[in-house]
Parts: C-alpha cells; structure tokens; sequence
C-alpha cells in the first residue's frame, strides 16, 4: 500500500476514533432517533458500562494511530467493535449504517496496512 495514502487514512481514522469515543463520554454531537428495540440495547449497554469501554477503546485505537504504536494490535481490538457497530445498525437501526459501514471499511484498510505484522500470528 502507498506510505502517503496509508498514513493519511491512519490520521483521519485515528481523528475518527477519538472523537466518535470522546462524544460517548461528553456527548457533543446530538444523538438520531432510535427505534424501541435499539434504545432498549442501548441502554443495556450504557446501564451496564459496556459503551464506557468501548469508548475506552476507541479513543486508544484513535491514539495509538496517531502516534503509530501498537495500531496493530488496537486494529485487531477494534475489529470487534466494528462488526457489533455494523451487526447493531443491520438489525436495529438500518437507517443509519452508513457510519458503521465506515468505520469497518476504515479498519479492514488499515488491518491490510498492518498485514505485515501479522504473519507470525497467522503461521500455521
């Protein structure tokens, strides 16, 4: 993969991670409607302090793009939170996939970047 095109897509996702994590905190940018079956998930999650660690992780996946350690192993991480992101807004709320749609394709690239990094884990 081109080192220019990588490293912009690393920052911009990187800035991505934060911000969408920090407004799980402060809650800056106003929040969509919600259906009935997905407030109800989304309040499980918050009741249970689940989206305070996913936006724990989010932001150390955001820095650590940003400073470029360890993003290898926070791509990994993220993976899970990206496809829960994308199976919540198929199943819940198909109206607004978009931003889950982003944020996987954001971490399949920078998880093929990485993919260097990765053949000693995936030696049979």
């Amino acid at each position: 993969m081109n080192p220019s095109f990588s490293l912009a897509i690393r920052i911009v996702f990187g800035v991505f991670l934060i911000v969408m994590g920090a407004n799980k905190f402060f809650h800056f940018m106003p929040a969509a409607q919600m259906s009935e079956a997905a407030m109800n998930y989304f309040s499980a999650l918050m009741s249970t302090n689940t989206l305070n660690i996913v936006a724990i992780v989010e932001i150390l996946a955001g820095v650590s793009l940003l400073i470029n350690k360890f993003g290898a192993l926070m791509m990994i991480i993220l993976m899970i939170i990206s496809i829960n992101a994308l199976l919540f807004h198929a199943f819940l709320e198909p109206g607004s996939i978009w931003g889950a749609v982003v944020l996987l394709l954001f971490n399949i690239v920078m998880l093929y970047s990485y993919k260097d990094r990765y053949t000693d884990i995936l030696r049979p």
